[in-house]
C-alpha cells in the first residue's frame, strides 16, 4: 500500500513560484522563486511625516519587508520624502510603496520629489480615469515610472473596477444563450483589466520585470479563482490578499484559508493580510499574522513555534496554559539576540504539553518538549530532546528550569553553525 501523499508541499510550491520573473523593489527580490515577500500599509495620514515615518519603522522592525504609504492629496506627496528620509535615518531598509488612486498622474508628476523618493508605485487602473482619459492618465503615471526606473504594481480591485470593462462584459454575457452569473462575469473583467493594463503599460514602456499584479477581492473562494486565472495566464510575480478581510477573527480565519490555498499551490510571492485593526490595536499584528502563515505552511521561518495543548479535564489548573505562555515570551524576549548569534533558530519546534495522553508523543516530535502533569498523574514533568528523555522536572522552578534547558538546547545545537 503506497505511502499517504500529503499534496505537493513547499518545495513544488516553490519550484512553480520559480516560474515567475524576479521584480526589484528597492533591495527586495519578489517573485522568481525568492522568499515570498511579507508586506503591510500603514493608516496614519501621509502628510503628517513624523507619525508615517514612525508607523513605517514599526511595521518594518516587526518584519515587513515593503511598506505601502498612502499618496492621497498634494500635500501628502510633497511630505513623502521628508518622511522617506526620516525612514532611512532611522536605519530601516524596508522599500517604502506609494499607493495612488484617482489623482496618481497629478501628483507623481507634478511631484518627482515624491516620485524619486518611493520604491514602487501602487496604480488601480479601476480608478485612474475614464473614456480617453483613462489610457492618457494610465501613460502618464507609467512614464513617470520609466523616467525614475522604479517599478509598479498593476493593483485591480473589485470594489473600483473599471466600469466600461465591467458593463461591456456583462452586456456581452446578456446577448449569451446561457449567460454566466453576475460574479463569474465581475472575475473575468478582473482578470482581463489586469492582464490589459500590464500590456499597456509594457507599451508605454514599462519593462516586463517591473511589473506585479493584484486582483483584491474579499470573499475566499472568488480570490482563489481569480488567482489561479492569472498564474496561469502570465508569469508576473503576484501579490495577494483578501480586501476588506475584516476584523479580529474572521479577518485572520478568511485571509489564512484564502492564503494557504494559494500558496500552498505555489501561487503568490508578497502577501498581505488587510484587518481591519481594533480601536487603539497593534498594527503590525498583521505582519505577525503573514509570518505565521508562511511558517505555518513551511515556506518561511520567523520564529521558533511552540505546541500547547488546548487543556481538558485532564490538566492540571492552569499551569501548563501559564508555562506555554512563559516559553512563549521567553522566545520573543531572546529572538532579536539569538537571531544575530544562532542560524536556523527560526525552524526551532518547542512542545509544552499539559498531560500524558498526547504530552509525550508532542514533545517527541519536537527538538526540545515539555509534558506536565495532569490530573491523577506523578508529579513529575518529562523533558525530552531531539526525540529522546533527557530529565525530568518537579517543583516549583519546572518554569525556570526548563527555560534554561531550552537555553543550553539553541546554544547546543545552533551555536555551532555560527562557528
Amino acid at each position: 500500500m503506497p505511502l499517504i501523499q500529503i499534496g505537493d508541499g513547499p518545495a513544488n510550491a516553490s519550484a512553480r513560484r520559480a516560474q515567475s520573473v524576479t521584480c526589484m523593489v528597492g533591495g527586495v527580490a519578489v517573485g522568481g522563486g525568492h522568499p515570498v515577500v511579507v508586506q503591510s500599509m500603514t493608516n496614519t495620514d501621509t502628510e503628517d511625516a513624523a507619525s508615517t515615518a514612525a508607523q513605517v519603522r514599526l511595521l518594518a522592525e516587526a518584519g515587513s519587508e515593503l511598506v505601502r504609504v498612502t499618496v492621497n492629496t498634494r500635500e501628502a506627496a510633497a511630505a513623502v520624502p521628508e518622511m522617506v528620509r526620516r525612514v532611512r535615518d532611522a536605519g530601516v531598509t524596508a522599500p517604502i510603496v506609494g499607493d495612488f488612486h484617482y489623482n496618481g498622474h497629478t501628483l507623481l508628476t507634478e511631484y518627482p520629489a515624491c516620485a524619486e523618493s518611493l520604491d514602487k508605485y501602487r496604480i488601480n487602473p479601476g480608478n485612474v480615469g475614464v473614456g480617453e482619459r483613462h489610457d492618457e492618465n494610465f501613460r502618464r503615471m507609467i512614464e513617470v515610472a520609466v523616467r525614475h526606473a522604479k517599478p509598479v504594481r498593476i493593483g485591480v480591485n473589485w470594489g473600483s473596477l473599471d466600469r466600461a470593462l465591467l458593463t461591456q462584459l456583462m452586456d456581452e454575457n446578456a446577448r449569451l444563450a446561457e449567460p454566466r452569473e453576475d460574479r463569474e462575469v465581475v472575475l473575468e473583467a478582473m482578470r482581463q483589466s489586469a492582464l490589459r493594463s500590464a500590456e499597456l503599460a509594457e507599451r508605454f514602456g514599462q519593462p516586463h520585470d517591473a511589473i506585479i499584479l493584484s486582483a483584491k477581492v474579499s470573499d475566499v473562494r472568488d480570490l482563489v479563482a481569480i488567482y489561479r486565472a492569472l498564474a496561469a495566464d502570465c508569469d508576473y510575480p503576484l501579490h495577494l490578499g483578501l480586501t476588506e478581510a475584516g476584523i479580529g477573527a474572521k479577518g485572520i480565519v478568511a485571509s489564512t484559508a484564502a492564503l494557504a490555498i494559494l500558496l500552498f499551490e505555489g501561487i503568490g510571492d508578497t502577501i498581505r493580510v488587510s484587518l481591519t485593526p481594533a480601536p487603539g490595536g497593534d498594527r503590525a499584528e498583521e505582519v505577525r499574522i503573514c509570518q505565521q502563515v508562511l511558517q505555518s505552511l513551511g515556506i518561511r521561518h520567523f520564529t521558533p513555534q511552540v505546541t500547547s495543548c488546548p487543556g481538558c479535564g485532564r490538566t492540571t489548573s492552569t499551569f501548563f496554559q501559564e508555562l506555554a505562555a512563559d516559553v512563549t515570551a521567553h522566545i520573543q524576549a531572546r529572538i532579536a539576540h539569538w537571531r544575530e548569534r544562532y542560524p536556523g533558530v527560526a525552524e526551532l519546534r518547542v512542545a509544552v504539553m499539559g498531560c500524558v495522553v498526547n504530552g509525550p508523543g508532542e514533545s517527541k516530535h519536537a527538538d526540545i518538549g515539555i509534558s506536565l502533569p495532569g490530573t491523577g498523574e506523578a508529579p513529575k514533568a518529562p523533558v525530552f530532546v531531539d526525540g529522546k528523555l533527557v530529565t525530568t522536572l518537579a517543583g516549583d522552578a519546572i518554569a525556570r528550569d526548563f527555560a534554561r534547558l531550552l537555553d543550553e538546547y539553541v546554544e547546543r545545537r545552533f551555536g555551532a553553525t555560527a562557528q
